[in-house]
């Protein structure tokens, strides 16, 4: 067997035989029978029975937001299938930092998996979140770990770094970390990311496709985004190959 082969060989078994996380069962409240909105799902991370964090089954119904009917990841319609055996929810379509079109209070718990880090204005986005989350509902909230992924290079961006950019209102066309990440990105770990150059063409059409990772996360400055934000973190828990799990409770 070649080496290439042994490793994804030895990564697929790896990811088929982890277990669920050790904070699952204080997840789970947060999320069983109740009534909730994802952030640009649909997730693995949460549909998968090896995945460890298998949640999908066990809401009572989850909608969906979306920038766009088709992006790079996905192709969505205005309904949202989201697990088998489940009723399908429906798909917001709109920037997940401004769910203008959603009340106040409408949902008991927020999902979002391998998103925020896609946010030019996270910590906007993490006060929408909590807008539309009932009092004291769940965040299920998964990062990639910097170290683990084509940003390893890169610094972990600071907590004050990420609210001034929520003071000064920066919107989603911004560029500021471009310079950098054109810079350290890994592109040996990157394999959809093409060729240099076609790289640095998709990172200026930013906008339209939302694939930079403006920010980069580890675990401490992830816990302490979400506590600046006025979350309560109550989990924060790593599992292969590179996620950061958090559960915080929004008041």
């Amino acid at each position: 067997m070649h080496i290439p082969t042994l490793r994804g060989a030895l990564y697929r078994a790896r990811i088929l035989t982890q277990s669920r996380l050790d904070c699952f069962d204080l997840i789970l409240p947060y999320v069983k029978n109740k009534r909730g909105l994802e952030i640009g799902g649909p997730s693995e991370v949460f549909r998968r029975w090896y995945s460890p964090l298998p949640i999908y089954r066990h809401v009572a119904s989850l909608d969906n937001c979306d920038i766009s009917r088709t992006t790079v990841w996905a192709a969505h319609t205005d309904t949202y299938n989201f697990s088998p055996g489940k009723a399908p929810g429906k798909t917001i379509f709109c920037d997940g930092s401004d769910l203008s079109s959603v009340a106040d209070q409408r949902y008991d718990f927020i999902l979002s998996s391998h998103n925020l880090e896609h946010f030019a204005n996270p910590v906007k986005a993490l006060w929408e979140w909590r807008r539309v989350a009932k009092p004291d509902g769940g965040l299920i909230l998964v990062l990639p770990n910097y170290a683990k992924t084509f940003d390893h290079r890169r610094v972990p961006t600071t907590v004050e770094h990420m609210l001034e950019d929520y003071e000064r209102n920066t919107q989603e066309d911004d560029l500021s970390h471009l310079p950098e990440i054109l810079q350290l990105h890994d592109l040996s770990m990157d394999s959809g990311a093409g060729s240099a150059e076609e790289f640095r063409s998709r990172s200026l059409d930013n906008l339209k496709n939302r694939c930079l990772h403006h920010h980069v996360f580890d675990e401490r400055n992830s816990r302490d985004l979400l506590t600046a934000s006025g979350m309560t973190v109550l989990a924060v828990e790593s599992a292969f190959p590179f996620h950061i799990f958090l559960l915080a409770r929004m008041s």
